[in-house]
């Protein structure tokens, strides 16, 4: 239930078991206490509440504990492990050798792998029993597999609502079959009173399956980019309170006892907490559980364009200036987009009046379009503004659209030796004309026009931002290529225009991008 990526322990707070083996929960009991009212201070003309500390920092955040962790429980996930291999003989392919400790089957069928058992935390969000956690903590669960234990020692069977994996959020259900018409404890959400960088936050939850933990801290820094596929539609608040494995899904409160955030992830070289930990907003959190409430699912408005972002160095190539956006590289065939008459290398600089700075910001408010929504894109093309209206279609899930960009991989095969074709050498790169040698060999699809690059000069532009043999040129600066020339004139064409660089379409296995690269003086 972990993975590491550049550093970052995405969902590493998920504490996750051994095989066959539970930990036990140490639950901590303490008595009912008030907690000071929030003060709320509106200043003239401001539409939004500030965010306003009682005077003075508080001495200690026992009241808070007090009043919020009853809402708060334990998870305890049982789910298959992964089996151990069978050994095979060479000779008798037809004849398993199960290792030691493993049993066959009854009547030749498999037996039943070996389990395993994790724990993470939740919290209440209604009194009829709605909880909210990570979506990595339950994502394996077997069925009937999700144990929750509240803080006076019930444990309850628990069952899921729905799954998020574009925010890592899920929405589970428990009753109490032994206190019919018995309230939850539970806890609010909090999204207008933003607390700013550097006021407490307090975190409780289940690290390491010792239940019940509290810890205290300040809010580090806001709008942070994890690098993984939930960044997508979640601007992480960086804390510095301690979470460690098991505080996955647990809450972040506000010195109110608000949960200004759901923690998700920590940043750690060593695989503890080093004091960086990722939480998700309220506000993306409170939305994401209404519509797994309302329909057990998450539905995101959908373009089908393969973007990326609008470069400083990409605006320069097309003498734009500091203009800032999303680029299109490809377009998904007979999408949304496409049949709204998006073209590859527009820049789309807002939707819906709404200005977008990057790829993501743009992803997300194509994503608060409900299918079927008309999204006004207002895009640059060839330097020129238009708008252009496209009718929103449903974001497939996340593991469908990485399978798609796994496909596209390319193997990395090396080209065999090739009849001498004639080449030409421009932005430090060799180009030829792709025959069906070359697609055979870079398995390029015969729709594909351009011209092939033979090879990459390691100290040019091209060969540091890791262009090389086997890319297919298709396009420079929006204009189609078919052949070497084309490229030196459009390169010849830009100097006139002292423009700094060009922008280049590549496509490697199937994929394309945008690569702006710099003109040698």
């Amino acid at each position: 239930m972990t993975a590491r990526k550049s550093g970052f322990m995405i969902g590493a707070v998920a504490g996750a078991g051994v095989a066959c083996a539970a930990l036990a929960g140490v639950g901590m009991r303490m008595g009912p206490a008030g907690a000071a009212e929030p003060q709320v201070i509106r200043t003239s003309g401001a539409p939004a509440p500030m965010f306003a500390p009682p005077p003075g920092a508080p001495l200690s955040f026992a009241d808070i504990f007090e009043q919020v962790s009853p809402a708060v429980v334990q998870i305890d996930v049982t789910s298959k492990a992964a089996a151990a291999p069978k050994l095979r003989i060479p000779g008798l392919e037809g004849f398993d050798i199960v290792p030691r400790g493993q049993k066959p089957g009854d009547d030749g069928e498999e037996a039943p792998g070996p389990k395993q058992q994790s724990s993470g935390s939740g919290f209440f969000i209604s009194a009829d029993g709605y909880l909210v956690t990570n979506n990595h903590v339950v994502a394996d669960a077997d069925d009937d597999g999700i144990n929750v234990v509240l803080k006076d020692g019930r444990e309850l069977k628990a069952t899921i609502v729905g799954r998020d994996e574009g925010t890592d959020l899920a929405v589970l259900k428990v009753v109490d079959p032994k206190a019919k018409g018995a309230a939850f404890p539970f806890v609010n959400f909090e999204n207008q009173a933003k607390p700013r960088v550097g006021d407490w936050v307090i975190t409780i939850g289940n690290p390491f399956g010792l239940g019940g933990t509290a810890t205290a801290g300040i809010i580090s820094a806001y709008n942070r980019d994890l690098g993984d596929s939930s960044s997508t539609f979640v601007d992480y608040i960086q804390i510095d309170a301690p979470i460690n494995r098991g505080n996955s899904g647990g809450p972040s409160f506000d010195i109110y006892g608000r949960v200004i955030g759901v923690n998700t992830a920590i940043f750690s070289p060593t695989g503890g907490s080093v004091g960086i930990g990722f939480a998700i907003p309220a506000d993306v959190a409170e939305a994401t559980a209404k519509q797994l409430i309302s329909g057990g699912k998450v539905v995101r408005g959908y373009i089908g364009a393969q973007i990326q972002p609008f470069t400083k160095e990409m605006a320069e190539a097309q003498g734009l200036g500091d203009v800032k956006g999303a680029i299109v590289a490809d377009l998904v065939a007979g999408g949304p987009a496409q049949k709204g008459g998006l073209l590859p290398e527009d820049v789309i600089t807002a939707v819906n009046g709404v200005e977008i700075k990057n790829g993501s910001e743009l992803t997300r408010e194509v994503a608060k379009g409900r299918p079927g929504d008309t999204l006004k894109l207002s895009v640059l093309r060839g330097g020129k503004p238009r708008t252009i209206e496209i009718r929103s279609g449903v974001r497939p899930a996340e593991k469908e659209l990485a399978l798609n960009d796994d496909d596209n991989q390319d193997d990395g095969a090396e080209a065999p030796a090739k009849p001498q074709v004639q080449t030409s050498i421009a932005l430090g790169m060799t180009l030829s004309p792709i025959d069906d040698t070359a697609r055979r060999t870079y398995s390029i699809d015969p729709a594909v026009r351009g011209v092939l690059i033979d090879s990459v000069k390691a100290n040019s532009d091209a060969g540091e931002k890791g262009l090389r043999k086997g890319d297919v040129l298709t396009s420079i600066n929006g204009e189609p290529v078919t052949n070497a020339a084309q490229v030196a004139t459009a390169v010849e064409a830009a100097k006139k225009l002292q423009r700094p660089s060009v922008n280049l379409r590549i496509v490697r296995g199937g994929r394309p991008t945008i690569v702006p690269l710099k003109i040698a003086p």
